[in-house]
């Protein structure tokens, strides 16, 4: 599936940017499934988004500067406000009205989680509600904000897939001589992605029996997986002595290739039992396993299930394209795929 081909992916939320990359005085560039745009912070310290193209003469908007809280073009100084509307054209006389056709799109930017969210289109579902990130027990933790070259479908399967851990993590907590998963718990649909639960058998190396206060060789995990459509997911790990790890990831989907991850987690206890260096070191760990093995991937991941071989534990994984490509029939589009392939979901017969 090309993410930047299928118009109902923009009506999702997506965390684009660290609120504390933005500033009221530089603009910043991102983009997001194919389209430019730029963000900043305007005179009330809000995140607002416009397409970063100047309706004028086509410059990048992100190359000029921020003042009063507008965006002026780095062309001929032309300012829009957060409403990509223009309030000011220099070459204007103070008297002249700014006809109401010089504006440029803007976007839906709020902030959450300490983060600037976009939406491109006409949001189909909130953004994840986390209810440990207002829980006075719980300390979150920032950990990584980095470009993976990935597509979103490739790695949000992966996020899913009990089976792949005992591989491609066995040099931090994988255990190849137990390579089966054990069966999972429970699957329940919602109506923004799933809730998976399993547990897992895990190894417990020195810096986890550190950060986990967990002296044992083996581990056992009880993990509750919550997939929000169409990239994030949150992975709740009860640990037995009644620690909590959340980890919240995101995939935002900047091409159909490159995806930009967004991972803090949560945890109920605090810097003095386990330092927060430490658990991003592992973290790290475990998060660079995957990339290496992911950014492998053909990125054009396919919905159709005739493509690829599966197993049983790859069923969250078939949920997802099964969810996504419904999605697609509910909006009236059908998969794009590249030129060479050109299956589409009709031809292949996906329900």
């Amino acid at each position: 599936m090309l993410v930047t081909q299928q118009p109902v992916l923009r009506r999702f939320w997506y965390p684009v940017v660290p609120i504390a990359q933005l500033s009221t005085e530089h603009p910043y560039p991102f983009q997001l499934l194919g389209q430019k745009i730029v963000l900043w912070l305007n005179s009330s310290k809000q995140p607002v988004a416009v397409a970063d193209k100047c309706c004028h003469r086509s410059a990048q908007l992100s190359k000029g500067a921020i003042a009063n809280g507008c965006i002026r073009c780095p062309y001929h100084g032309w300012a829009f406000n957060g409403e990509g509307k223009c309030v000011n054209v220099p070459q204007f006389k103070p008297e002249q009205p700014i006809p109401a056709s010089y504006r440029v799109a803007a976007f839906q930017c709020v902030e959450r989680y300490d983060y600037a969210w976009v939406c491109l289109g006409d949001p189909l579902h909130p953004i994840p509600d986390i209810p440990e990130a207002d829980d006075s027990s719980f300390r979150m933790i920032h950990e990584f904000y980095e470009t993976w070259q990935v597509s979103g479908l490739r790695v949000i399967e992966n996020s899913f897939d009990s089976a792949h851990g005992h591989f491609v993590h066995a040099s931090s907590w994988g255990d190849q001589g137990n390579p089966v998963p054990p069966p999972i718990d429970e699957i329940t649909e919602t109506e923004t992605g799933f809730v998976m639960k399993h547990w897992l058998e895990v190894l417990n190396p020195e810096l986890q029996k550190k950060n986990l206060g967990i002296a044992t060789e083996k581990t056992i995990r009880t993990n509750e997986r919550r997939w929000f459509m169409p990239f994030a997911r949150t992975l709740k790990i009860q640990y037995p002595n009644g620690l909590n790890h959340l980890i919240f990831t995101a995939y935002t989907p900047i091409d159909d290739r490159t995806s930009q991850l967004v991972q803090f987690c949560l945890r109920n206890d605090t810097e003095a039992e386990a330092k927060a260096a430490d658990i991003i070191a592992f973290d790290r760990q475990v998060t660079q396993e995957d990339r290496d093995i992911l950014e492998t991937t053909e990125y054009d991941a396919p919905l159709s299930l005739a493509e690829e071989q599966h197993m049983a534990s790859d069923r969250p994984g078939i949920i997802i394209r099964h969810r996504l490509a419904a999605l697609l029939r509910q909006h009236g589009e059908v998969e794009q795929r590249r030129l060479q392939q050109q299956p589409t979901l009709q031809a292949q017969g996906v329900s």
